[in-house]
């Protein structure tokens, strides 16, 4: 037959719609029409599967081809598609049958050699294949991704003549098996019990792992807070098959290894010059950015207040919804980043605010870089002190051991365990709603938030960040009940709202 409908799939953030691969071969003039909104890099493969065609044995018709990529009004870009149009011709030219075509989809980039090449985004591809009860067909260069998947129906091969025969039925290709070697993530070398003399800050990692928190720690270089948010990965539990799944998902897209960080929680540290759009995510094909590729673990901005004020501002809904939406003129695409924000940063330009080396008005133009929106989503603010001469150098009894990654972290599923078991959610996450049900005060507690709220001034989001927090300590200790004592230490990770009020006074 001379028309022939090949399936194949887009990559468009995290979906994979469906692209219905229209090839028709008719007489005239030799040439090789590519319609359907496709960009430069689809537009090309019509010199990449002639080639590919003619290296790999099979005829090239030399008449009059037109493919249509539908819908039309889907943005198509790379070459995934150039598996499908070579099945396509084949099948126009009456090298393959229609019928032999019908369980599949397609979805491969060949090199001129007829080699099949990797595509992102094919774990999308293979999850929405699935769905719709087709088998996928792709390059051999894939089957890492897909083996994090299996079972599943996929078949992948070397050359298009791999593929060819496969849908013959003359020399079929192996199935996606499971990799063994994934089932265990890659231990963590970090642990907590490194961290000398900062037992508050490290406290403070605990109830932000605890209950989802975000940080900011603020204090003078060399104080131990890079060495801190390196180290609050290793107080997180591993992730659940469907989470590691989600993450090597955004890997797929994003065009990087996800076999070797399987089941690992992410840990982002991007420098401060990283623009907005490598934040969020977005560019002229949609990629997800650094906040997504931190999805289900933590994000370290080092140095905060030299990052662009947009990039930071940028943050403010995605670390309420767990969610970045980015709609542009050809697209509009939602990507995970459900991350854990770890914030680092000196109380002054110079670094360390006792030496005097900045002005009043320099020193407060460096810290209004972060605006009030931003520190409001804050939930833990930790001052880092300096680490005294005597403390580096004290020795532990031999009872006494420093609590390793390893022990917290068991605290750490405990409550979590807790919380997702009451409400079905971390506690960072809690609704107002959830605030009524579970986290009741009595009289003496409500009376001492009243007080706390007016004399500190707490923004109604603020106060009910702390009750969240004081939940979370109750949850460590395993208490049903908020008591003072659990609001007061919640009250206390509010540090730089205090050195903000305090330094403004003194100038």
């Amino acid at each position: 037959m001379s028309l022939a409908i090949i399936y194949s799939r887009a990559c468009i953030g995290m979906t994979a719609p469906l692209i219905t691969i229209e090839v028709h071969i008719s007489v005239g003039l030799p040439c090789f029409q590519l319609v359907g909104l496709p960009q430069r890099s689809v537009s090309e493969a019509k010199e990449r599967v002639r080639s590919a065609m003619i290296n790999a044995g099979f005829e090239f018709p030399s008449k009059r081809i037109t493919v249509n990529l539908s819908p039309a009004d889907v943005p198509k870009s790379g070459a995934r598609f150039d598996l499908a149009i070579a099945l396509g011709l084949l099948v126009a030219s009456g090298q393959l049958e229609q019928h032999q075509l019908d369980p599949y989809e397609c979805v491969g980039e060949l090199a001129l050699s007829s080699q099949l090449r990797r595509v992102d985004g094919i774990m999308s591809a293979a999850l929405a294949c699935t769905k719709a009860n087709k088998t996928l067909l792709t390059s051999i260069h894939n089957t890492t991704e897909l083996s994090l998947l299996a079972p599943i129906q996929a078949f992948t091969g070397t050359h298009l003549s791999d593929i060819v025969g496969h849908i013959k039925q003359t020399d079929l290709l192996p199935k996606i098996t499971a990799d063994e070697n994934i089932n265990q993530p890659s231990g963590n070398d970090l642990d907590i019990a490194d961290v000398i003399g900062q037992d508050k800050a490290v406290r403070a990692l605990l109830i932000a792992a605890a209950g989802g928190h975000n940080v900011l720690l603020f204090g003078p270089p060399g104080s131990g807070k890079t060495m801190l948010a390196q180290r609050f990965n290793s107080l997180l539990p591993p992730l659940s098959q469907a989470e590691a799944v989600d993450n090597a998902m955004i890997l797929s897209v994003a065009g990087k290894d996800c076999h070797s960080q399987w089941g690992a929680r992410p840990l982002r540290q991007p420098h401060h010059s990283t623009t907005p759009t490598a934040m969020i995510g977005g560019g002229l094909i949609p990629q997800p950015g650094e906040i997504s590729l931190a999805h289900r673990g933590t994000l370290f901005m080092d140095e905060l207040p030299e990052f662009q004020r947009a990039a930071i501002d940028n943050l403010r809904e995605p670390l309420e919804s767990g969610q970045v939406h980015l709609s542009r003129a050809n697209y509009n695409v939602t990507f995970p980043a459900d991350f854990q924000l770890i914030a680092a940063m000196n109380p002054s330009p110079t670094g360390d605010i006792e030496n005097n080396r900045s002005t009043y008005d320099q020193t407060m133009r460096y810290l209004q870089k972060i605006s009030g929106p931003f520190l409001d989503r804050i939930d833990i603010q930790v001052d880092v002190k300096k680490v005294s001469v005597n403390d580096m150098f004290r020795t532990p009894p031999p009872t006494q051991v420093a609590n390793t990654s390893a022990e917290l972290a068991q605290r750490v599923q405990k409550a979590q365990t807790l919380q997702i078991k009451r409400q079905g959610a971390l506690n960072q996450k809690m609704t107002q709603r959830h605030i009524k049900t579970h986290c009741p005060l009595g009289q003496t507690e409500e009376n001492f938030m009243r007080m706390a709220i007016d004399r500190l001034g707490l923004s109604l989001r603020v106060s009910h960040r702390i009750i969240k927090i004081a939940r979370t300590i109750a949850d460590l200790e395993q208490d049903h009940t908020i008591t003072q004592s659990h609001l007061a230490e919640a009250l206390q990770y509010r540090a730089f709202d205090r050195f903000l009020v305090q330094y403004a006074q003194e100038g």
